[in-house]
C-alpha cells in the first residue's frame, strides 16, 4: 500500500526545510497526439522534445521542464506556468501539466481548448481534482524522502537566500476521498517568500494582460524561445526584443512591514514616484513576507527604468509605504 503524500515528504518544518499544500496553485493537462502540436503555436517557449517523466520521479532540467508564458495578440501575458510531459504510462499518448495560477486556470484551459478543433488533443483544467503541494530545502536542509508512485514532480530554478540555495520542488496529486490536506502555515511562508526572492515572475488574476514578457523579465529566466514558431503575440515580443523598446522591467524590492504596507502589498497595486501622484510608474507582481526578517515584506514590482533613476517610489500612492530596490538574482538579457 502506497504511503501517503504527507507521511511520504513531512518534515518538522523549519527555514531550512518544508512542505504545504499551495491552494493558490492550479493543474491544467494537455493530453493526446497533437497537444504538443496545439502548445507550441500557443506558448511563448518551445514545447518540442521534452523529456518524458513519469509518475513517481521529479522532472528537472530544461530538457525536463519549461517556463510558458501565454499571450494575448497584442503581446500581453494572460498567463505563466511550469509545464513538463507526463504521460500516464511509458507507451501512452503525451500529457502535458501546466502547473498555473489555480484563479486563472480555468480560464486560460478554456482559451487553449478553442484552439483544438479537430486535433486529437484534450485540455482540462484538473485544479479541484489534483492538490497542489510544494517541497523546499536548503543545502544545509533534510533530504526528502522518495515520491509516491502516483504524484507528479517538477524541479523549479533553486534559490539564493540568505547565503543558502535552496531546491524547490511543485508536486502534484490526485484528490483522496479522505480528510483536505493541510496548509502548513510556516512552510508556506517560506515557499512564497523563495517565490518573490527567485525574481521570476508569475501571472495571477490581478495581473492578466498587464506585461509584455520583457517587462517582467520573461526572457531572462528563459520563459521565451525567440527561434520557435508563430504563436499569439509573438511579432510584439520579437519586436519589443530586437528593437530595444523595453522601458520596463522587474525588479526586486522591499518595505517595511507596516500595517498599511501589509494591506498594499498585492499584485496588481500600483506604483508611484514621489514627483508623480497622478501617474502609475508600476506595479506588484508578487509579494510575500521575508520569513527570514519578519519586518520586511519581500516584492517582485514592474517598473519605468526612468522612475529608478532619482527619487523614491511608493506603494499604492505617491505617499505611501517606500521601496527599495534590491539587486536581480540574475542578469538581463539584452540583444
Amino acid at each position: 500500500m502506497t504511503q501517503s503524500l504527507e507521511n511520504t515528504l513531512m518534515t518538522a518544518n523549519s527555514l531550512n526545510h518544508g512542505y504545504t499544500t499551495l491552494t493558490n496553485w492550479g493543474l491544467i493537462f494537455v493530453e493526446g497526439s497533437d497537444a504538443a502540436t496545439l502548445l507550441q503555436g500557443q506558448l511563448s517557449n518551445s514545447v518540442v522534445s521534452l523529456k518524458r517523466t513519469l509518475s513517481g520521479e521529479i522532472a528537472q532540467g530544461p530538457g525536463a521542464v519549461r517556463l510558458v508564458g501565454y499571450c494575448n495578440p497584442k503581446g500581453r501575458l494572460l498567463a505563466s506556468a511550469w509545464l513538463a510531459l507526463f504521460p500516464e504510462s511509458a507507451d501512452a499518448d503525451d500529457r502535458f501539466a501546466l502547473f498555473i495560477s489555480k484563479d486563472i486556470a480555468a480560464s486560460t484551459a478554456k482559451r487553449l481548448a478553442m484552439y483544438v478543433l479537430r486535433s486529437k488533443v484534450k485540455v482540462l483544467d484538473a485544479s479541484n481534482d489534483w492538490d497542489i503541494f510544494g517541497s523546499y530545502q536548503s543545502s544545509q536542509g533534510e533530504q526528502s524522502s522518495a515520491l509516491p508512485n502516483d504524484a507528479l514532480a517538477l524541479r523549479m530554478p533553486d534559490v539564493l537566500a540568505e547565503g543558502q540555495s535552496f531546491q524547490r520542488t511543485l508536486i502534484a496529486k490526485k484528490k483522496s476521498d479522505t480528510s483536505a490536506p493541510s496548509v502548513d502555515q510556516a512552510a508556506l511562508m517560506q515557499w512564497n517568500s523563495l517565490e518573490v526572492l527567485s525574481a521570476i515572475p508569475r501571472i495571477v488574476l490581478a495581473t492578466q494582460e498587464q506585461f509584455v514578457p520583457q517587462m517582467i523579465n520573461f526572457e531572462s529566466v528563459a520563459g521565451v524561445d525567440f527561434k520557435k514558431g508563430c504563436y499569439p503575440g509573438q511579432e510584439i515580443v520579437a519586436r519589443s526584443q530586437y528593437r530595444g523598446a523595453v522601458k520596463r522591467r522587474l525588479q526586486l524590492a522591499h518595505t517595511e512591514a507596516s500595517e498599511s504596507a501589509l494591506d498594499l502589498a498585492k499584485p496588481g497595486v500600483e506604483l508611484f514616484h514621489e514627483d508623480d501622484a497622478n501617474q502609475p510608474c508600476g506595479m506588484v507582481v508578487l509579494a510575500a513576507n521575508n520569513s527570514s526578517h519578519p519586518d520586511l515584506i519581500d516584492l517582485q514590482v514592474e517598473c519605468k527604468l526612468e522612475a529608478l533613476e532619482s527619487g523614491q517610489i511608493h506603494l499604492a500612492m505617491s505617499n505611501g509605504p517606500v521601496l527599495k530596490i534590491d539587486q536581480l538574482p540574475y542578469p538581463l538579457i539584452e540583444i
